[in-house]
């Protein structure tokens, strides 16, 4: 049975230019170029956190999510839950990585990911 940190991880993969890395071990992340725009949990902790410049608020009233730590918090980094009843709408979780890929990605890559979705 495929979790849906797994389900996430693939959908974080299919935008241009995006790489998985482990940089810190067990806990992977999904970048663009060098910097990363998905943070991963593990299956002990599962969950994710995203750079929302635009839905942080309303992600972080969600039950469950909050500001990420180490300081990202206050740059529009929300930790979301991605299992369990505070969990968002898988749906819901793949627009905030969409939109922390177009935070993050260079302009040349968010105008391919347009041109592939046809806007």
């Amino acid at each position: 049975m495929v979790n849906v940190l797994d389900t996430l991880r693939a959908f974080a993969l299919t935008f241009p230019g995006a790489f998985e890395d482990t940089p810190w071990g067990e806990a992977p992340v999904t970048k663009v170029g060098k910097k990363i725009f998905v943070f991963f949990g593990t299956p002990e902790e599962p969950g994710i956190a995203v750079k929302l410049p635009s839905s942080a608020e309303q992600a972080r009233a969600l039950p469950g999510a909050r500001p990420t730590g180490y300081g990202l918090g206050r740059h529009g980094w929300v930790d979301v839950p991605t299992t369990g009843q505070d969990a968002p709408p898988r749906e819901l979780v793949e627009d905030w990585i969409e939109e922390s890929y177009r935070a993050i990605a260079p302009k040349k890559l968010i105008a391919e990911l347009d041109s592939r979705m046809g806007t």
